[in-house]
Order: structure tokens, then C-alpha cells, then sequence
């Protein structure tokens, strides 16, 4: 009996080996579902233009979610763009309202634990700071959204990129142009020269030929640049050398000594700051003002007909370059979609939805095929054509301060060559602290 029993017992044991052993043959067995569901993902990279056929139910999310800036217009636009995006694609998208500037910040917190955004919103200079926090994830394209690039403007798709490889797609594009008072001039003047002359025709006057935030580096970029100044040196492909540093140079120095003279000639004076500046163009104290397309709505309202715009004055008859900021959606590094979220991005930047944003949020769009039905606004477009957009390195950030110093040494008469050569040294010192 008892060696019934040990049998018994020895035959259990064997058995229960047995079966644990199979389990653990059966576990190293590709898994037949999960194999499926890592296919169905790559394949949700080869999405083409006739989704209804090639993306229906591969790896197909029931919604995305978009962090949009907290303007009421922004909100209304995409809001009725997303709407178009989901009954062509049946992916539900949810618009949160996000202020810009929160958004990295954000994206940072919520992003890891998985109650981020696929999409979020950014300028093109925050690139940089993106790609060292690891915040977006880099964009893969599919041979049919390469060819719808191919409509968007090529320098403003270059700020989105960085070490080589993109990280966003641009939505709009703004840039600085000169406004000018038809009841006190005909025309704009084509040259720096000829707008240096406008304030000798009003002395006997209360009146200023031209105005604009001279101690305000992205303003007057344009005016250290045109002779030769520089902020990095950049490559073909458009890579910047932080270590080259052009502020301090032959060119760079005309241009400061030029905006100094602006100052000595009495054209503009010591303190005018920008809301001092609107203020003397809005009340007809001034022939000209350099602002953005963001003024336009109130020079309107407070000129009227009487309102004209024009591209920046030529230097040597050359256009001079402004500043661009580009603002574009970049997918999350979080995002369990990042196929789905970079077709989302692609649409609600095309020319469609580009001509339906400008319509309702009066932003230009990136997207060269879209629709500006607002002939008033083509020397906007005209100044893009000459606009650099500023660089997206992290290094840039060391360099406002030390220029805006440097600009308000030269507005109170002190040597353009010394203050800007203490400016560079001062960005160099910043940039070599900040990478320690």
C-alpha cells in the first residue's frame, strides 16, 4: 500500500513537471496575437493618401489629443479643422486649451505618465530645448507625406529640424515689416537712406519720419545683419556653429554705429520703447513704424485707408533679411501614435486648413498652396521671401540679454565697436557656463 503511494506521488510530481515545463516552452513561443499587433504597427507607418483603403483599423487610435494655445480663435479654427480631419479619418480629436508658453513644461509632466497630448504647439526656437529635454518624438515620413512637404515653405520646415532630422511641422509664419501713413507720406521709402531722410522733411514739426523698438534685438536684427553681422555662422544644410559668433564684426559694427546715428541725428530718442513707438504712429506722429502683422488690427482701426504696408527698406539696394518666428505642431515623444499623430499634423496644416486658420485666426500660413484672400497683406508675404528664421540652438537663448544691454549702450552714445565686442564675450561666457 505504501508503495502504491509512493508511486502515486512520484507519477504527481511528474506530472506537474511536466506541465511547468510546457508552460515554459509554450513562453518562449512567439505570441501569434502580439506578432500581429507589432505588424499592424509598422504597417500603420506606410500611411498613403487613399486611407480609406491602406489605414483603415492598422493600429488606428478611436481619438488624439491636441494641446491648442488658449486664444479663442485658435480653438475655434481647429476646432472646426479637426472636425473635417475626423469624418475623413473616424478619429475622434480632442482640443484642450494650453497656453503656449506652458506647454513644454507640460509635456515634461504629464507626457510620462501618459496623460500628455499626441500633438502640441511650439515657436521654431524652442527646437533645441525640445530635442535636449526629449520631448518630441522625430518625424518618420512616408514617401505621400514627403510629397505634401513639399507645399510648405522650405526655410520654415529647416526651423523645425535639428541635428539633421525634423521634429515638427510648421502651421504659420510671421515676420516684421514697415507700416507706413499715407496722409503724411505717398509712398515708402525703397532705402535705408531715403527713410533716414523722411525726419529732415518734418523739423519744423512735432513729427518723427520713422519709429520703431530700436533697443530690441529682434527688431533691428535686419539693420546689424544687412552689412555683414551675423548671429552663428550656419552650414549649407543649416547647421549653426555656436562657437562662430558674428556680432562683433566689421558689418555688425556699421550696423550698430548706424542705429547710433539714429539716436545722435535726433530720428528717434533715448527711451522710446515699443508702446511709446505705437503710440506716436497710431495718433499721426509718425511717417513710419517697423511692426509685426500682429498691429495690424489696431493701425487699421485708428488709420483706416490711410494705412499702407511695404517690405523693409534695402540696404545698397539689397533687401535686407528680418527675423521669422514660426510657430507648428511636433508629436509627442509620448505619443502611442506617432504615425496617426504626424497625420493629424500634415492635416491640419494643409493648404485646406491653412486657408480655413487664416480665415477665422488671421495667422499666415506655412503652407504655400494655401489661400490669402487679403491682397493688402502681400508685403508680409513679399518680406517672407527675406525673412531668417531665428536660430532654434539652445545657445540662442544666451543671446538676447547681452544684445539688448549692448542696444542701450549704443542709444546712450557709447563706442558700438567696444559695447559689441563686450556683448559677444559676454553670449560666449553664457553659452560655455550653460553646458557645464
Amino acid at each position: 500500500m505504501l508503495f502504491k503511494r509512493r508511486i502515486v506521488l512520484i507519477l504527481g510530481v511528474l506530472l506537474l513537471f511536466l506541465v511547468a515545463c510546457g508552460k515554459n516552452d509554450s513562453s518562449e513561443q512567439p505570441d501569434s496575437s502580439n506578432e500581429t499587433s507589432i505588424e499592424d504597427k509598422a504597417s500603420s507607418n506606410a500611411l498613403s493618401e487613399n486611407n480609406s483603403e491602406t489605414t483603415e483599423n492598422i493600429n488606428k487610435p478611436d481619438k488624439l489629443v491636441m494641446w491648442v494655445h488658449d486664444e479663442p480663435v485658435q480653438l475655434d479654427a481647429y476646432k472646426e479643422i479637426t472636425e473635417s480631419f475626423t469624418n475623413e479619418y473616424g478619429i475622434a480629436v480632442e482640443i484642450i486649451p494650453y497656453a503656449q508658453g506652458d506647454q513644454l513644461e507640460g509635456i515634461a509632466l504629464d507626457g510620462p505618465s501618459g496623460i500628455g497630448p499626441d500633438l502640441f504647439y511650439t515657436a521654431h526656437d524652442q527646437i533645441g530645448n525640445i530635442y535636449n529635454q526629449g520631448l518630441a518624438a522625430e518625424l518618420e515620413f512616408t514617401e505621400e507625406q514627403a510629397k505634401k512637404l513639399s507645399n510648405y515653405n522650405k526655410d520654415v520646415i529647416q526651423s523645425f529640424s535639428y541635428e539633421g532630422k525634423q521634429y515638427g511641422i510648421p502651421a504659420v509664419v510671421e515676420t516684421y515689416l514697415m507700416f507706413y501713413n499715407k496722409s503724411i507720406i505717398d509712398s515708402p521709402p525703397k532705402t535705408i537712406s531715403e527713410m533716414m531722410s523722411l525726419p529732415n522733411k518734418f523739423e519744423s514739426e512735432e513729427m518723427y519720419g520713422f519709429v520703431l523698438d530700436a533697443t530690441n534685438f529682434y527688431f533691428v536684427y535686419p539693420f546689424l545683419t544687412a552689412p555683414g553681422g551675423y548671429i552663428f555662422e550656419q552650414s549649407e544644410t543649416g547647421e549653426y556653429d555656436t562657437t562662430d559668433i558674428g556680432l562683433n564684426t566689421a558689418g555688425a559694427i556699421e550696423g550698430g554705429e548706424l542705429i547710433q546715428s539714429w539716436y545722435e541725428n535726433g530720428f528717434i530718442k533715448p527711451g522710446m520703447t515699443f508702446d511709446v513707438m505705437n503710440g506716436l504712429f497710431t495718433e499721426g506722429k509718425a511717417a513710419i513704424a517697423i511692426n509685426g502683422p500682429w498691429a495690424i488690427a489696431d493701425y487699421r482701426e485708428k488709420l483706416g485707408d490711410n494705412l499702407g504696408m511695404s517690405v523693409l527698406p534695402a540696404w545698397d539696394n539689397e533687401p535686407i533679411s528680418s527675423f521669422s518666428g514660426n510657430k507648428g505642431w511636433l508629436v509627442s515623444y509620448y505619443s502611442e501614435y506617432p504615425d496617426w499623430a504626424t497625420e493629424l499634423a500634415l492635416y491640419i496644416t494643409n493648404a485646406e486648413s491653412g486657408t480655413k486658420y487664416f480665415n477665422i485666426a488671421n495667422e499666415l500660413p506655412a503652407n504655400l498652396d494655401a489661400t490669402v484672400d487679403d491682397p493688402s497683406l502681400q508685403p508680409i508675404l513679399d518680406q517672407m521671401k527675406y525673412a531668417e528664421p531665428m536660430p532654434n540652438v539652445p545657445e540662442m537663448s544666451q543671446v538676447w540679454e547681452p544684445m539688448s544691454d549692448a542696444l542701450q549702450f549704443i542709444s546712450k552714445g557709447e563706442n558700438p565697436e567696444d559695447v559689441l565686442n563686450s556683448a559677444v564675450k559676454e553670449i560666449q561666457a553664457n553659452i560655455k557656463l550653460s553646458k557645464q
